[in-house]
């Protein structure tokens, strides 16, 4: 059960552990796009990521890893390489700010949704290593890169996750998210293929549907993903069925607004915020996928 406590930064459980916060927003009607990541790692170093898009350009991008954390670093209030976070209300408020020589973004962010727990059970959690929480949330405040500034209002996610990652056991990882309003809720998927799979069947994947608020454990979730000649994302087809009892799965499909990738080391992250129509009703989300380099 996530409570307020998670809110802080949690314990090491091993050699290789990070403790990471991670938010991503897109106001479509105005063509603003962006996410961030802070990291902590129990060798004392700290990582920093973010990347803004306007339209279907990526305008700044901020990449930083080998970075010092004060001694007391915590998720109440954290800054490193120029990006910081602030916890205002524990599972309810935060504040997310960048001021770059390319870019800066000052956003204010509320919660719309209970935390979807991936609890260190869950076969995607054993596989992966990592537990932690997912929410939908709004989002609003100022951006500005390229000379433009802009007010933005939109919908967005924001992610806890902890644990010690093993990329000798993984080939990719995969992150969907589908941001569908208040009054709709959304979609949240995690999908890890193990070293030697080769297809989507042999993943391991974890969802839920948000609704009301409330996220719903989903006991079948399946991913279809079209890509590109680049083996960059373009399509992506969600087809979730919330228990065996179901007639018929939540479905929904996704095309990309915009995407670029980056290169973090040994990994490559290629991200994408895509455009959703899901039961009826129209909204924006994000898809990953992580990779060895």
């Amino acid at each position: 059960m996530i409570d307020a406590g998670h809110e802080t930064r949690r314990p090491s459980s091993g050699e290789g552990f990070t403790d990471a916060v991670t938010m991503s927003w897109a106001d479509p009607e105005r063509g603003w796009y962006g996410m961030a990541r802070l990291g902590l790692a129990d060798d004392g170093q700290g990582s920093a990521l973010a990347v803004l898009f306007r339209g279907r350009e990526a305008v700044a991008a901020l990449a930083r890893g080998g970075l010092e954390p004060p001694p007391d670093a915590d998720w109440p209030a954290l800054e490193l390489g120029g990006l910081r976070m602030t916890v205002d209300a524990p599972l309810e408020r935060w504040t997310v700010a960048y001021t770059g020589t390319d870019a800066h973004v000052e956003l204010e962010l509320e919660a719309i949704s209970a935390p979807a727990e991936l609890a260190g059970a869950d076969p995607v959690a054993e596989l992966g290593g990592m537990a932690g929480y997912e929410q939908l949330v709004a989002v609003r405040g100022r951006v500005g890169a390229a000379g433009e500034t802009a007010q933005v209002a939109g919908l967005g996610q924001r992610g806890h996750a902890w644990g010690v990652a093993d990329w000798s056991r993984l080939e990719l990882a995969r992150s969907v998210s589908a941001w569908l309003g208040v009054d709709h809720g959304g979609v949240v998927l995690s999908s890890l293929r193990p070293a030697g799979a080769a297809a989507h069947d042999q993943e391991a994947v974890w969802a839920a549907v948000v609704e009301q608020g409330e996220p719903l454990p989903v006991a079948d979730p399946r991913l279809s993903t079209t890509y590109d000649g680049d083996g960059h994302q373009r399509r992506a087809g969600l087809e979730l069925w919330l228990s065996d009892e179901d007639g018929y799965p939540y479905r929904a499909a996704g095309e990309v607004l915009c995407g670029s990738s980056l290169d973090l080391g040994a990994l490559r992250l290629d991200l994408a915020f895509m455009r959703w129509h899901a039961e009826g009703t129209e909204g924006v989300g994000r898809y990953d996928v992580l990779r060895k380099a």
